[in-house]
């Protein structure tokens, strides 16, 4: 199958927030298109707040070396979150608000990618945690699961 054209998808996106003794489960059931851009993949889609009435675009990128970047918000926007994913590897980033840019850094101990083309389908796994200024914000785990 040519994925360089792109081919729609079917997401189900399931992320897990631990802060402190502060637990939160998000899902989100939403269409999106996967594209083969060299030798990276690229999973594009809105996610929705319906309670919100917002959609903020997002877009991962499944390197070919196994590492994953998120990116949530547009880069012309007021908002943007990029965070890089290297298996046991601390990444400096950084997120764009309204107020500043504030520095983040991931350190992940876990990074699962499955994919199979006959038919399309697949599972992202992550398994991060967030500092900012040295400070640990939390845990989370993000289980995305795709298929045409």
């Amino acid at each position: 199958m040519d994925l360089s054209q792109g081919v729609p998808i079917q997401i189900h996106l399931e992320t897990f927030v631990t802060q402190g003794e502060y637990n939160e489960t998000h899902v989100f059931d939403e269409p999106g298109t996967l594209v083969q851009m060299g030798n990276a993949l690229y999973i594009r889609y809105q996610e929705v707040d319906e309670d919100a009435g917002t959609s903020m675009p997002v877009t991962m990128k499944l390197r070919e070396d196994g590492d994953v970047q998120l990116s949530r918000g547009s880069s012309n926007g007021d908002t943007q979150l990029k965070l890089f994913f290297a298996n046991e590897k601390r990444v400096l980033t950084r997120y764009r608000t309204p107020y500043g840019i504030i520095p983040v850094e991931t350190v992940t101990p876990r990074i699962d990618v499955r994919m199979t083309t006959e038919p399309v389908a697949g599972e992202v796994y992550i398994e991060y945690q967030l500092f900012a200024n040295n400070q640990h914000l939390g845990d989370y785990r993000l289980r995305l699961q795709f298929n045409a």
